[in-house]
């Protein structure tokens, strides 16, 4: 018999981050970014874009309703500080650090509660995040996004579902995604830098099952690109 790995879990929010504009040397590149977070002490409003007082400048990339937050687990962050890096509360630019469970393991439509009360926020996984240069120049090392994609701990964007009010210690549910067949977050980063879906090479009929699931809409344009490209094929 097949052992199943445990399910995904997340307790509670360890810390609520925010990040303000400040100039960031991208390779050649002057930049200004947002992705240098802290945490926030007290109640912090969050809408369906995203954190009251967060600044994210690149909206090509970053931000907008599907990707309105941004996850990073304890169980990643402890893999980091085991290989050697100096962690801390919204290193890599997530908006909430919560204890939990590595983040490849949860699945796009998984639902989570923050907070105890009605006033709560709800929030559904839609995407991992992928590695980028800005990334790697916020950690001063210019080999970061591949150590990153080596990694395999992306962490997860989410959208807001429901708005409300967070802060620091607020406990977190996790009810599991509905649909059948919803891809995890592991599933979505391989396939985004390998092309490959859970191991196998990528199929017309594997997109269009993705597209079934409630995902960010970049990861939708790009799952939309791949498989038009896949049908001209034949």
């Amino acid at each position: 018999m097949t052992t199943q790995p445990p399910p995904p879990r997340m307790t509670h929010l360890q810390h609520v981050n925010v990040g303000q504009a400040a100039p960031l040397k991208v390779g050649a590149r002057a930049a200004r970014s947002g992705i240098d977070k802290r945490p926030v002490v007290g109640p912090v409003p969050v809408g369906t874009l995203g954190l009251d007082g967060d600044h994210v400048l690149n909206t090509r990339h970053h931000g907008g309703p599907g990707q309105a937050a941004y996850l990073y687990t304890s169980a990643d962050y402890d893999w980091w500080a085991a290989q050697g890096l100096a962690v801390r509360p919204g290193l890599f630019g997530e908006n909430f650090t919560v204890g939990g469970t590595g983040s490849a393991d949860f699945r796009v439509g998984d639902r989570l509660h923050l907070g105890a009360g009605p006033d709560g926020v709800i929030l559904e996984v839609t995407a991992p995040r992928i590695p980028c240069a800005t990334l790697a120049a916020h950690l001063g090392d210019p080999t970061f996004a591949r150590r990153f994609a080596q990694a395999r701990r992306p962490g997860l964007y989410a959208r807001v579902l429901q708005p409300g009010t967070v802060q620091a210690g607020d406990p977190v549910t996790l009810a599991p995604a509905t649909l059948d067949g919803a891809p995890s977050i592991g599933d979505l980063f391989d396939l985004d830098l390998h092309g490959t879906f859970r191991g196998q090479p990528l199929t017309p009929d594997d997109l269009r099952g993705l597209l079934e699931h409630p995902l960010a809409e970049r990861s939708r344009a790009d799952l939309l690109k791949r498989l038009s490209k896949l049908e001209k094929r034949g």
